[in-house]
């Protein structure tokens, strides 16, 4: 699979017939991944939503991974995780999922963790908050030059969070970044799909 493109990050919603509309509109645009993010809900209807959410993605054929939630990706089989700091050893990570499913990793702005991540196996690494972000207001900024530099010495897709929209994301993608991760600038717009496909149009 190719992963480069579009990085469509779920929004928070309680209802899931409406995560999954929400979702459903803009898979048209073939985003290279979705990450089912959710931080609100309790477990049993975060295991619904990502189950629902899986199948719409498997018959899409656009790979789901889950975030923060190796056990949960595990328990359904999903396409695989996306892990920050505080989610659990990465290796051991890798060794759960197989070669054969993604593993992501939050990177911040730490170039050590990065390394530490690539050799863990990841199968890319995500830096943020690039811009100020509504989701996470007080994370700190990445410096644009960590997506270049580690374009260059990894060999793996880079992702780019936080803050991202249309006009700022050629910016990401010229220093380096393969996949910028969104969530706002695509579900709040007054067309959520045409802004996918906008999106992927940076691609082309």
């Amino acid at each position: 699979m190719s992963l480069r493109g579009l990085y469509l990050v779920t929004p928070e919603l309680a209802d899931t017939d409406a995560l999954l509309g929400a979702v459903a509109c803009v898979l048209s645009a073939r985003p290279a991944i979705v990450q089912y993010r959710s931080k609100l809900v309790d477990p049993a209807l975060r295991r619904e939503q990502a189950s629902r959410l899986l199948a719409l993605c498997r018959q899409a054929r656009i790979p789901l991974v889950i975030n923060d939630d190796l056990a949960l990706a595990l328990e359904i089989d999903a396409d695989g995780a996306h892990l920050g700091r505080d989610d659990g050893d990465l290796a051991g990570a890798r060794k759960a999922l197989g070669p054969a499913r993604i593993l992501g990793a939050s990177c911040y702005g730490e170039w050590a963790r990065a390394e530490a991540a690539v050799a863990a196996g990841v199968d890319y690494v995500a830096f943020g908050a690039m811009f100020p972000s509504s989701t996470k207001p007080q994370a700190p900024l990445a410096p644009l030059e960590m997506l270049t530099r580690a374009k260059a010495e990894f060999g793996l897709p880079v992702a780019a969070i936080g803050g991202i929209t249309l006009d700022n994301a050629p910016l990401l993608i010229a220093a380096g970044a393969d996949l910028p991760a969104v969530i706002s600038d695509v579900f709040s717009a007054p067309d959520p799909a045409a802004r996918a496909a906008a999106y992927a149009g940076l691609f082309d």
